[in-house]
């Protein structure tokens, strides 16, 4: 048995005859256990890579010959499956390059078939995410064109969705497909999908919508001329608790952008002020349940109330923000600040004019700033 490369069911059904209840169970030898053991070796130790080629070598085949050998559709979604499941390990997305498996799965994002197309977008979402060796090969095979076309044109909703998960993926961390997706009028695809009824596509387009948002402030002016502040003041209520976290907490990065004078902007939307309200009120009246699960809700909430109106939300005032038992966000009280404060004053008495000082520094002589970088050593620009 040995020498055998016993088939896992085979194994399964061995083993399975000795604990059928049939009849008192027996001692294995010690051959057997030897066999066993080396079957469950070399199961443990199929060559991936290996697997990963011949699925690669089986894409590249032209789609008349896979229909001539009785390849069906279904028959390559399953193989976009298996494949799947192999680049979840990082070091095997990288190497799906490497064995000639990244290009079919990009080729099949124009396939005829939407279930291939949403499947093949599973693949390079899982390939790039986190990864920036393999964000820039996707970029170099031009994966990043049939994704945004299927995210913007696709006639199947799951489809396009699945696209705009892989875009995301893709962009995230990636300057050079924030640029391509900037210059695409992908802003545009993101409002149209805000305006759909897909809640799962919605949020998905709310995700990324605050990413952009975050990492590039100079983009807030644009997303407000695009209408983003009026679409996802609508969504912030809808029913499904994911949209509305997600619309709030874009509401609030454009509300803190105030370059262009956004945040006054929707400070006086009287809109914003009756939803704000609304949630309020609604979040008084639930349950304690409920309130443990708003808690996200309840914070969007004070922040956009405080950052727009420049006073304590109701909830604040009802202690309903923090409630007893959970951890507060907020940043703890400078206790030590009022005994050093005179310190401070008097150092900045007694220290000399400066002889100069730095461009655009507005504080002159007196005390020297200390100022770290930015976090991250990214700035908002």
């Amino acid at each position: 048995m040995a020498g055998n490369r016993m088939s896992w069911a085979g194994l399964l059904k061995w083993s399975l005859s000795y604990v059928d209840g049939a009849g008192p169970s027996r001692a294995i030898s010690e051959e057997e256990r030897r066999w066993l053991a080396e079957a469950v070796e070399q199961h443990m130790m199929v060559d991936v890579v290996s697997r990963m080629r011949e699925i690669a070598l089986l894409m590249s085949t032209p789609p008349a010959v896979l229909e001539a050998q009785g390849i069906t559709h279904d028959d390559i979604e399953g193989l976009l499956s298996e494949l799947h499941v192999h680049v979840e390990s990082i070091d095997m997305a990288n190497d799906l390059h490497s064995v000639g498996g990244l290009v079919p799965v990009i080729k099949y994002l124009r396939n005829s078939n939407a279930r291939i197309r949403a499947k093949a977008a599973d693949v390079v979402t899982t390939v790039v995410q986190n990864n920036p060796t393999s964000q820039q090969l996707v970029m170099e095979a031009s994966g990043f064109e049939p994704l945004l076309s299927n995210f913007r044109s696709d006639p199947d909703l799951t489809a396009r969705t699945k696209a705009l998960g892989a875009l995301s993926s893709l962009i995230r961390n990636n300057k050079p497909g924030v640029a391509a997706f900037r210059l695409a009028n992908g802003y545009t695809g993101l409002r149209d999908a805000l305006n759909s009824e897909s809640t799962r596509f919605q949020r998905k387009a709310l995700s990324l919508t605050h990413y952009l948002l975050s990492e590039s402030r100079s983009d807030c002016s644009v997303f407000a001329q695009l209408g983003f502040p009026q679409l996802m003041m609508r969504l912030a209520s809808s029913n499904d608790s994911g949209v509305r976290e997600a619309a709030l907490g874009g509401l609030l990065e454009l509300a803190r952008d105030t370059t262009l004078g956004n945040s006054s902007l929707l400070a006086q939307h009287d809109r914003l002020r009756r939803l704000l309200w609304g949630r309020m009120e609604s979040i008084r009246v639930m349950t304690p349940e409920d309130l443990d699960a708003a808690r996200e809700e309840r914070q969007l909430v004070d922040s956009l109330w405080i950052t727009c109106y420049h006073e304590p939300s109701m909830l604040r005032n009802e202690g309903l923000l923090v409630l007893p038992g959970e951890e507060s966000f907020e940043q703890p009280p400078d206790v030590s600040g009022r005994y050093f404060e005179p310190m401070r004053r008097a150092s900045a008495r007694r220290a000399p004019p400066a002889e100069r000082s730095d461009p655009g520094d507005e504080t002159g002589g007196g005390m020297i700033l200390l100022l770290g970088p930015a976090p991250d050593g990214r700035s908002d620009s």
